[in-house]
Formats: structure tokens, C-alpha cells, sequence
């Protein structure tokens, strides 16, 4: 080898050592950004030794992909377990102490004291004190849970505001990896930029990436739906200012496509917007209408019937509702009655009602008297509501629980749905969590900068550098040598 060609294999070692090092500092640097991806220098060797081609990123593209369906569905179980957390605890309250199968429980004791003594006055007014209590409790629930509602709308609009803004951002993030890759300069940065985005637009909606010419991507939700391709599809959404029981909300809609809630407490719902429409449009309004069906219950349980046997139709007697005095159909959910129900102020002393007509009948005129000796010590329709709270009515199934049940019982077994539900989606939120962040410590440790490594190669790159160095102060003692020697 000549002098000539080692001292420019040398000046090419120190130019690669000088760029590795850039790219190995680099690293090191963005040691705890989660979302850089190392980099690699690429080296070739030529005549003249190797030299570095161009910086690599250290991509997983697989592991990528696991890594943000399993941040979809990590989201999306997360808003049902919230949210059934959410409604446990303004449905049931704390310990279940507004539960409304505490609140029958207590009613029922007051009604059983009385029917054990029914001349007394005090118990009769107390019994009608929990029956209100009881009403009360299910109007209270009710609009809660119409509250909650019009809460998860607002969360839908500021997601959707902040996924278009996204979109936005991923646009002209995208614009850059392309144009910087048709004329070959380093998009290494914007790519790192693409992926945090996309991490980001996962937790809304569930994404897969077709990538095409120049680096370009496209972007399609779960559902098929295109969500990028070239420009952003507009998402869009309109909240309603408030919700009642019957009232549906308005939809999601990507490229004007509807988004699709879910189904069951552990959730097929992908991203945070198709679980908040599960939430909203499905498990609240089961609830409601669970709450609306034990209301049913009450009305048609109290209600007073001729005893004439002149054919009146039965009507409300202790409860009643908007729709009173009426009996609501059997079997069908009479949406938003929770909402409305309430004591008959015929019952209610503190509007001048008596509460020995929960004993006597007769609310609904003289053909609905029970009592009709008036004895103060009769107690047989007392006694007949406690053995009615225990008798089975038919229930909807639409409502989320199949079966026929007494009063109390649905009232438990609605108790115990919620519960269900709740048990199961923090059961899932749990798993799904946990598998989301496996596979993110994977990509971590697959794309992510060791430390020690990179350490390991700046010592590397030192010694090499030094051996080139020594190598020019080598030839650089031979040309003065021979120039010398000619002198």
C-alpha cells in the first residue's frame, strides 16, 4: 500500500469514526425518549476503506403493529371499567347504601312492621316515608345516570377535536418522511415523529397502516373505515346538551361512516371512542332500564284493584308515576318511569295525604276500598303487598337480565349485573393493560437505546479513531523522513 492510500484509508476511518460517534452521542441522548427509535450507521466498505452509506433506524415494524392494537383495546376496556366504576358508584352508592335493592329492603321492613300492627298511625307514616325514600332514590339514580350520559358526550367531542387535530399533525408529518425520501434526504426524525403520532391515534380509534410509495401511509380503523389516505378523513361528532331516558345519542362518524360501540363487559371495543359509545348508548341505558323495570315493579305491585267487582280497571295506588294512574304494560320497559315515579300524595301526610290508605285502599275512589268495615286492626292487604313484593313478575330482557323475578329479586340481580360487569371489565382492563405494555417493553427493547451498549461503541469508536490518528501521525513521519532524505 502506498503512502498516499493509507493516509486516505485513514482520513476515511477518522470521517466515519467522526459521523458514528454523531449518531452513537445521539443515541445516548435520546436515551429516555420513548418514542426515538436508534439509529445505525450503515457502512460500506470501498477501495478506500469502509465509509458510512446512511443512518438507519432500528425499526420492529411487527411489534409496532401488536404493540398499537393492543394500545386500542388497552383504551378501550380501561373507558369500561371507568365507566361501570363510574356508575356503581352514582347508581349504588358507597357500600350500595343508595342501592335500590337496600333501598326496597328497608321499605320492606316498614311495611312488614306495620302490617304486624296495623292501628298504628307512626309505622303507617313511616312506611310511606321509605316508600319515598325508595322513589326518590330511583329518580335520583335515573338522572344520574342521564348526567353521565351527557358527560361521555362531551368526552367524545374533545377526543374527536383532538383526533382531527391529529390527523392534521400526521398529515404534514407524513407530507415530510415523503418528500424527504424522494429526494434522499434523513427522515429518520420524522419518521420517529409518524409512529408517536400513530401511538397517539390509537387510543381513540384502532389503526392499520397500508404502506405505500415513498414511504407514504394510509390509515384505515378496525371497522375498514379510511382514516388517512393522502389527507385526513374529517371525524366528526355533535353532542346533545342534555339526555333523557328513550333518547339516543347522536353518532361518530369518520369519513361518514357511523363508529360502532362494542359489546360485553370485557369489551370488543377498539380505541376510546367505539368504548364511549358502548358506554353511552349501552350499558347506561341497560342500566336505566333496569332502574325503569323495578319501577314498573312497584307501580304494579301497589296498585289498587276494584273490589267491587264492577270491572274497573286496576290503577295506581302507593306509587304512580307521569303516565298514572294508569298501569304500565306487563313485560315491556316502560322507558324513563324510574325517572318519574313517586309516592301518590293520597298517601303522603306532609301534603295532606293519609297513609292508612296504604292499609285501607280506596286512593282511587270508594270502589278501591280494601277496609270496608273500617276496623283499625285489619291488616289483610298489608299482609298481601309483603307476600306481592315476593312474587314474580315478567320482565323484559332487553333490559340485560333474562328471567322472571319478584320485585326485590330484580332489583338484586340488577345489583348484581352492575357488579358482574364491573368485576369483568377490570378483570380485562387488567389483562389488557398488562399485554399492551409487555409488547411495549418488547418494542422498547427491540427499537430502544441501551445505554450500555451505545457506551460499549463509543469505546470501540475511541480506539478506532485513535489507531487512525496514529496512523496519518505515522505517514506523516515517513513523507518528513523521505523528504528529508531527498534534501
Amino acid at each position: 500500500m502506498s503512502l498516499t492510500a493509507a493516509i486516505r484509508t485513514a482520513q476515511n476511518s477518522l470521517l466515519n469514526t467522526a459521523r458514528q460517534t454523531v449518531v452513537t452521542s445521539r443515541n445516548i441522548s435520546e436515551a429516555s425518549n420513548e418514542n426515538y427509535v436508534r439509529r445505525d450507521s450503515i457502512l460500506v466498505s470501498t477501495d478506500s476503506g469502509a465509509r458510512v452509506v446512511n443512518v438507519r433506524r432500528n425499526t420492529n415494524e411487527d411489534l409496532l403493529r401488536d404493540s398499537l392494537l393492543a394500545k386500542s383495546d388497552s383504551k378501550a376496556q380501561t373507558i369500561i371499567s371507568e365507566g361501570t366504576d363510574r356508575l356503581q358508584r352514582l347508581v349504588n352508592g358507597i357500600d350500595n347504601v343508595t342501592a335500590p335493592a337496600t333501598l326496597i329492603a328497608s321499605f320492606e321492613d316498614a311495611l312488614q312492621l306495620y302490617s304486624s300492627d296495623s292501628s298504628n298511625t307512626l309505622l303507617a307514616s313511616s312506611a310511606v316515608d321509605h316508600a319515598k325514600e325508595l322513589a326518590n332514590g330511583l329518580n335520583g339514580a335515573s338522572l344520574a345516570i342521564q348526567e353521565y350520559r351527557g358527560e361521555i358526550d362531551q368526552n367524545i367531542s374533545e377526543s374527536v377535536g383532538n383526533l382531527n387535530d391529529l390527523l392534521a399533525n400526521f398529515k404534514q408529518v407524513n407530507d415530510e418522511v415523503v418528500q424527504g425520501t424522494v429526494v434522499g434526504a434523513d427522515v429518520n426524525d420524522a419518521l420517529d415523529q409518524r409512529d408517536s403520532l400513530l401511538k397517539q391515534i390509537s387510543e381513540y380509534v384502532s389503526v392499520s397502516v397500508l404502506q405505500r410509495k415513498n414511504n407514504d401511509y394510509a390509515l384505515y380503523t378496525s371497522q375498514g373505515v379510511t382514516l388517512f389516505e393522502t389527507v385526513p378523513r374529517a371525524v366528526t361528532f355533535d353532542p346533545l346538551t342534555s339526555y333523557s331516558p328513550g333518547v339516543t345519542g347522536n353518532p361518530i362518524r369518520i369519513d361518514g361512516v357511523p363508529v360502532i360501540g362494542g359489546d360485553g363487559a370485557n369489551t370488543n371495543s377498539t380505541g376510546s371512542l367505539a368504548a364511549m359509545v358502548q358506554m353511552r348508548d349501552t350499558i347506561a341505558v341497560q342500566l336505566q332500564s333496569q332502574l325503569d323495570e323495578v319501577a314498573r315493579g312497584l307501580v304494579t305491585t301497589f296498585a289498587e284493584s276494584d273490589t267491587t267487582g264492577g270491572g274497573l280497571p286496576d290503577l295506581a295506588g302507593l306509587f304512580t308515576y307521569s303516565g298514572g294512574p294508569a298501569i304500565p304494560a306487563s313485560g315491556t320497559i316502560s322507558t324513563g318511569i324510574a325517572l318519574t315515579l313517586g309516592v301518590n300524595g293520597a298517601f303522603d301526610p306532609s301534603v295532606g295525604g293519609n297513609p292508612e290508605l296504604l292499609r285501607d285502599g280506596g286512593a282511587n275512589g270508594i270502589a278501591y276500598v280494601s277496609n270496608t268495615t273500617g276496623g283499625s286492626g285489619y291488616s289483610d292487604r298489608l299482609i298481601n303487598y309483603v307476600e306481592a313484593m315476593s312474587n314474580p313478575l315478567p320482565t323484559d330482557i332487553s333490559a340485560g337480565i333474562a328471567g322472571t323475578y319478584s320485585v326485590s329479586g330484580y332489583a338484586e340481580s340488577s345489583l348484581g349485573w352492575l357488579e358482574s360487569t364491573r368485576k369483568t371489565a377490570s378483570e380485562a382492563a387488567d389483562g389488557k393493560n398488562a399485554l399492551h405494555e409487555r409488547l411495549q417493553n418488547a418494542l422498547t427493547s427491540s427499537t430502544g437505546v441501551n445505554i450500555d451498549e451505545e457506551m460499549a461503541i463509543l469505546i470501540d469508536l475511541e480506539q478506532s479513531y485513535q489507531a487512525s490518528a496514529r496512523i496519518v501521525s505515522a505517514v506523516d513521519d515517513m513523507l518528513k523522513a523521505l523528504l528529508q532524505s531527498v534534501g
